[in-house]
Parts: structure tokens; sequence; C-alpha cells
């Protein structure tokens, strides 16, 4: 079977399996689990095979028309180099690695076929993008990605936080993605092609090449929860943890990035795109580590981690160097999904999302070993200690910042490069403390004893333990993975590697100074004036998606004074615990605004256009009840009327003659 054959069914076989999964859902219960594992290991084995066969070596590219739309062909292409298949081998791991896990952690629940297939068809629009050749066929795969985050994150949609996180999801990327069509159309139009290789050879003949890569920045700060848009990646915690760990590991997120690595060229046409991806990078970095270092929800402090990692990436495109961004999203994919099914884990045996929760409770990590080692290694990963992958991929994105700040780099101004340096410096001080909180806060409580919920399913455990070894040995591939990334090395220097180690310990050693700190002042606070301890926990029989579906509208408990982020952050831990009140800027410029249109139109419908409707509606039965009074069934006042009627033409008409 040629390379070619294999890379069709890669996508292929995911997306079969979630129309089967839909079919047989409700029919044949007993095929949904199957259904929804067989094929996307499957995919996984096959995507590896490619990658193997592909080798970092020159692009496979293979096309059919699709169909004839005039001067701009659209055609079904693939376009295999090293970073697409490497890519593609990350989303089948973590594919696979959630759909295992689900079918422990929603074994009871009842819209669980449907679930399995959307995450299906997820990882089959992922991969569609992954090995697409061709933009337009990459944009469906995009597009189906949104209405399945849709689904996904509204899961639970019996919760109005569910209800809401899923639509301002899909508003928020749809918002990113009007402009980034337009963008297409206009490389399209410039270049007169949707091909990749052929957008890619006549990046010169692009007319306006800042407007076109802003316009595609746009959807790329959408799909990629890049600032100013953001917002709706940390309310996406309220479907299953599961939904998380795919979303944020390997689907959605990762596609912006991808996108712009395998345009970089257009983008590296234009300084001052560069430099705007670069000052995105830069606050997207800064600011969602300072909101995670402020967030009580343990889902939260992910979700705005992913954004930070996210930034980094960014980073790394904005200053030229594509290999360093695209080896940071696998090694995060692996960390990243790690943590997210090892929080699943976490939240079903404390009961509680809440990390002040957790705090208050002791025992746990002998509840849940498999989680907390596994854990563990991933928020040193997380951490970029040494010699966990974080360390490695996040030191080339550092590397690359640097040779753009000392102007070694014929791509990216070296403003660009400053601005990514500083600001992943201080990012890694930051996520090294937040890092540093989660674990302290999650495993480290004092209090009652966690209740015993007995050990977690085999298939959730396993899981944890297949993505520790990656996030663990991953970065120690680095040397032998140059031909995959373009033959650029990525290992770290002795300057930035020593810079980013001392921040990040430096940023974990005060968060645990801090920490001991704030737990003796809380000690002795509950000595002096003793209370009862709010019991965030649920039944010992509860089922973990019960569990997490309960917890998003269960109140957290009060302030926790052992939180080290409170003193840390200081008079900004308020504005950080909002998102610095993003969402409220955007509702007073954006939704109020239109809000207040609405009820505009809406009277204006009301009181004048119905107002004209009804006085139509009038006048006619006024006429109708005249001509019903005239309707009287007497035969002598119709000769009557009939008569006076003559009459008066008679007269009419005499007049009218002695007048001529």
């Amino acid at each position: 079977m040629t390379t070619t054959t294999l890379a069709v069914l890669v996508p292929l076989l995911p997306f079969l399996g979630a129309v089967a999964g839909l079919l047989l859902g409700r029919k044949a219960p007993g095929f949904v689990r199957p259904l929804a594992v067989l094929p996307t290991l499957a995919a996984t084995v096959l995507a590896v095979l490619v990658a193997v066969r592909q080798g970092g070596g020159t692009p496979i590219t293979a096309a059919t028309r699709l169909t004839p739309t005039g001067s701009v062909p659209i055609d079904l292409a693939l376009y295999l180099d090293g970073f697409a298949v490497l890519v593609a081998v990350l989303v089948g791991v973590v594919a696979s690695c959630v759909q295992i896990y689900s079918t422990a952690y929603l074994r009871d629940d009842p819209r669980y076929p449907s679930y399995a297939a959307l995450v299906s068809l997820f990882t089959s629009a992922m991969l569609l993008v992954v090995y697409s050749g061709d933009l337009m066929v990459l944009l469906v795969g995009w597009e189906i990605m949104g209405i399945c985050s849709y689904f996904l994150v509204g899961h639970y949609w019996e919760t109005p936080e569910a209800r809401a996180a899923s639509l301002k999801a899909f508003l928020v990327t749809k918002l990113g993605d009007v402009p980034f069509l337009f963008g297409l159309f206009a490389l399209a139009v410039d270049t007169g092609t949707f091909r990749i290789t052929g957008i890619l050879d006549k990046v010169a003949a692009i007319e306006h090449p800042t407007l076109v890569a802003l316009l595609l920045l746009a959807g790329v700060a959408g799909k990629s929860a890049q600032f100013p848009l953001h917002t709706w990646l940390p309310d996406a915690m309220a479907g299953p943890t599961p939904v998380s760990a795919l979303i944020h590991a390997a689907t959605m997120v990762a596609a912006g990035i991808y996108f712009i690595a395998r345009l970089l060229p257009v983008f590296a046409a234009s300084a001052a795109a560069l430099i705007v991806l670069a000052v995105m990078a830069a606050i997207t970095m800064v600011g969602s580590a300072l909101a995670a270092l402020a967030q009580d929800d343990i889902k939260r402090v992910l979700a705005y981690s992913t954004i930070g990692q996210l930034g980094y990436m960014s980073g790394a495109l904005a200053v030229g160097d594509r290999g360093a961004a695209v080896f940071h999203l696998l090694a995060h994919g692996a960390f990243k999904a790690l943590l997210f099914l090892g929080a699943g884990v976490i939240i079903h045996a404390a009961g509680t999302n809440s990390l002040a929760a957790m705090s208050r409770m002791s025992g746990l990590t002998k509840r849940i070993p498999d989680a907390y080692w596994t854990m563990t290694v991933a928020l040193l990963a997380l951490a970029a200690i040494p010699p966990f992958a974080g360390f490695f991929s996040k030191e080339a994105v550092l590397v690359a910042a640097e040779h753009s700040a000392l102007g070694e780099s014929e791509i990216a101004p070296a403003a660009a490069g400053w601005a990514v340096l500083l600001a992943g410096l201080l990012t890694a001080l930051l996520t090294a403390a937040y890092a540093t909180r989660l674990w302290l806060l999650a495993f480290r409580g004092r209090g009652a004893e966690a209740p015993d919920h007995g050990r977690q399913p085999l298939a959730m455990n396993a899981v944890l333990w297949v993505l520790a070894v990656p996030s663990l040995g991953f970065g120690l591939t680095a040397a032998y993975l140059d031909d995959w990334f373009g033959g650029r090395p990525l290992e770290p220097t002795l300057t930035t590697a020593v810079l980013g180690t001392g921040v990040a310990l430096v940023g974990g050693l005060v968060t645990y100074a801090t920490w001991r700190h704030t737990t003796a002042l809380a000690a002795r606070a509950r000595a002096g004036a003793p209370a009862a301890e709010p019991q965030l926990v649920a039944h010992p029989d509860a089922e973990p998606a019960l569990v997490e579906a309960e917890a998003l509208h269960m109140p957290h408990p009060a302030a926790d004074p052992a939180d080290p982020g409170r003193l840390l952050l200081g008079p900004l831990h308020r504005p950080a615990a909002a998102g610095f009140h993003l969402d409220a800027v955007y509702r007073a410029l954006f939704v109020r605004p239109v809000l207040a249109g609405a009820e505009l139109v809406r009277f204006l419908d009301r009181e004048v256009v119905d107002t004209y409707v009804r006085g139509a509606g009038t006048g006619t039965n006024w006429l109708g009840w005249l001509v019903r009074r005239a309707q009287t069934g007497n035969v002598q006042t119709y000769l009557g009327a009939l008569l006076a009627g003559s009459v008066v033409l008679a007269i009419a008409a005499v007049l009218v003659a002695a007048g001529a």
C-alpha cells in the first residue's frame, strides 16, 4: 500500500467510525466503544507508518481535481512534510488516549454514543487539516472542528454554564473565522490557487501581504485562543474533562498554530505582521500566566496554561522559526493531555474542581497514586525543568527569540525577537509559580481525610502512564528530529538554558516558600477560631462524569488563606482571577450595543411596522362592517335604494344636459 493511500485512510477511518457510531449508537450499544476506540487506534498506527515512510525527507504530494470552479480550482490534495506527519501522530495518540479514557470516565453517561462519535469526527477533522494540501479542503476540517467543539463543550447541556460556554466558544471562534475566510480568498486571488505548494511558490505575487496576513491572524487568534480572542477557552472547561484534553492538546487550538507554520513565508513577507504576531504572543503569554496564578478551578488553571503555551508557539512563529513552534506543540500536546486527564481523576477523588477545597483535605495522593506521579511529571514538563519534554521545547523557542533579538534572523525583525524573549522569560517564571501552586494545593492539603472511592479504572490509569512517557522523554529526541523540522537544530544553548531554568526554579521556590508562610498563618487562624470546613465531596459511588457535572454549579468555598497566589499577586489577584475583566470590556463595547440595537429594531418592528399592519387590518374590518350593515336581506330596502339611486342619476343627467 502506497504512502498516499495510507495517508488518505488516516482521517477517513475516524470519520467512518463516527458515522457508524451515530447510526448504531441506539440500535447496537455494544458496538459503541469498539467503534470509538478501534478506528482511532488504527488511524494512529497508519499515521506512524506514514511518518516513518516520509522520514523527514522530501514532502509527498498528491492531488485530484474536485470540481472546476473557474479561475481558482479546488483540489483534494495531500501535502506530507515532516511537520504534517509528526503532528498527525500527536493527534492520533492523544485522540486514542481520550477515547480509551472516556470509555471509563463516561461509562454510564446516556449520551456517550453521540459523545464518542463527535470525538471521532473531531479527530478526523483535525487530521484533515494536518494532511490537507489545499486551503479550501483545510477550511472544511477547520469548520467541522468548530461545530464539534460546540456540541462537546455543551455536553452537559442541562447546566447553564455548559450552554453558555458552548455558545461563547462557537461565536468567538466564528468572529475570527470571518476575516480568516476573506484572507483565504485574497490569498487565492493574488496567487491564483488554493494549493499550499502553489501559494508558497508565489508569495512574491501577493499584492498586500500585510493585509492578508492580518486577516489570517484574526482566524488564528480565534481558533488558537490568542489575545484578544482567547476568552472562550477558560469557559470551555464546562465540557467533560476528556474533551478539554482533546481540545487543548491536539485539536482546535493546535490548528491555528499549525496553519501559520504551514504558511509562514506568507506571514514573513510582512515585517509588520510578524511584529503584530510577536506582540500578540507576548501579551498572551504574560497575561494568561498571571490569570492562571489566580484561578481556583483546577481546569481553569490548565486552560490559562494552554493559552500561555500557545503564546510560546506563536512567539516562535513570530521570530520565523516554525520548527521550534511545532516542536513545542508536540511536547505540549503530550503533557497537557496528561494534565487534563489527570485532573479528571483528581476531580473525581476530591469531589470538586476547587483547589481551595482540595487544600483542606489530606491523603489525596494515597487515593490516586497514579494520577499523583504522572501529574507531577506533567507539571515538571510544564514548568520546563530539565530533562522533561517542556524544557527542550520551550528552550527551542527562547533560542529562536534570542537569535532574532540579536539580529541573527533573516526573517523576523529584532523588535519581535526582544518582545518574545523577554515575555518568554517572564512567563517561564510565572509558569513555574502556578504549576508549583497547583501541585501544592492539590496534593499537599491539610485537613480531613479525602474520601476513598477505590482504585480508578485501568483504562484511565493506563492512559496516564502512556502519556507520561513522552512528557518525560520526548525532549531527549530533539537531536534526532532535525530532518522532520527542516534541518534546523533544536538543542538548547547555554545562555537560554541557564536563564530559562533559573527563572523557573526561582518561580517554583518562591511559590513554595510563600505557601509555607501562608499555610502557617492559616493554621494559626483556624486554631484561634475553629470553624466547620465545607465538605464538597461527592458520593463514593458517583461516576467521574457525574461528579464533574455537579461541580459546574457547586459553589466554591470561601477564599483560601493558604493560597500563595493571593500573596504573590497582591493587588493584581482580583483582576487576574477575573481574566483582567476582558469579558466585561467586550460586554460593554460589543454585547450591550448589539442588544440595544436589537431592542431598537424590536421597538420599531412592534410600534411602527406592526402599526401599519394593524391599521390595514382595521381599515378592512371597518369597510367590511359598512358593507355588512348594508346587507339587511330586506327586498323593499334594496328596491328603495335602487329607486333612490336611479332618481339621483336621472337628476344628475338632466343637470349635465342643461349645462351643456
